[in-house]
């Protein structure tokens, strides 16, 4: 544990160093395949969970890969955490998966860092940097292997180009990168899949809401939050409006 530390600076460390674990089992062949994954799941989860609770003893944490106690609810500080966001990625040997460490106060996505291991990277709302230029034409990013009728249909209406990705981690972080202009997923999430990346998405000046333009809250009783939007905020309007215009054939 490094005392004195902010909660910027102590999510910031722990995605790299989670990021780090699961890089070194992925090269140690120890495991392949499935086994990889929830191996490096439970590795990466174990260290996230002892060096929060040495950290901040008095906070709640949600994490994927623990038992949910709705206790936490009545806590206005949150840890939501997934260890490895993208398993089927990190099995593969593919770099677009993440690290998600995130802190949420009074439900509101405050804190967070998404390490991105595969790249080399961790991004953190206490390090934003600036925004890249817009491409143009806008390019929207899609999951590679599930991507969802909406965001095909809005891309459609925009003249947007779809790139395809696999963790949603990965994905928000190519909009504050600047690889990607628009991350619309309507396909079904929970609050550790995008509450780090809602962090520092909103921290980089990005547009951060769900599908339909409301905010996204965390700690909830249930924590399943199925939509997320995180765009460039001159397209924000334009997105949402399609988005709602959407319907199922």
């Amino acid at each position: 544990m490094t005392t004195g530390e902010t909660d910027e600076q102590l999510a910031e460390r722990l995605a790299t160093a989670a990021g780090m674990i699961l890089l070194d089992l992925q090269a140690s062949g120890e495991f392949a395949g499935k086994a990889l994954g929830q191996a490096g799941d439970a590795r990466a989860n174990a260290m996230l969970m002892d060096e929060l609770r040495t950290a901040r003893p008095g906070d709640a944490i949600l994490s994927e890969e623990e038992k949910d106690n709705v206790v936490r609810c009545s806590r206005r500080r949150a840890w939501i955490v997934d260890p490895l966001d993208g398993t089927r990625e990190y099995s593969e040997g593919r770099i677009d998966w993440a690290v998600h460490v995130a802190l949420a106060v009074d439900g509101v996505p405050t804190v967070g860092a998404v390490a991105l291991p595969g790249l080399g990277l961790t991004l953190a709302s206490g390090t934003p940097k600036p925004l890249e230029p817009a491409n143009v034409p806008p390019k929207m990013l899609v999951s590679r292997t599930r991507p969802a009728a909406e965001a095909v249909y809005v891309a459609g209406k925009m003249g947007a180009e779809l790139l395809a990705m696999g963790s949603a981690g990965a994905k928000a972080m190519a909009v504050v990168r600047g690889e990607a202009d628009i991350y619309l997923h309507t396909g079904g999430q929970y609050e550790w899949d995008n509450c780090a990346p809602a962090a520092v998405a909103a921290a980089a000046g990005l547009h951060v809401s769900r599908a339909d333009g409301s905010p996204l809250i965390y700690n909830c009783a249930d924590p399943y939050l199925p939509d997320l939007l995180i765009c460039r905020k001159e397209l924000a309007e334009e997105v949402l409006r399609f988005a709602a215009e959407y319907s199922p054939a």
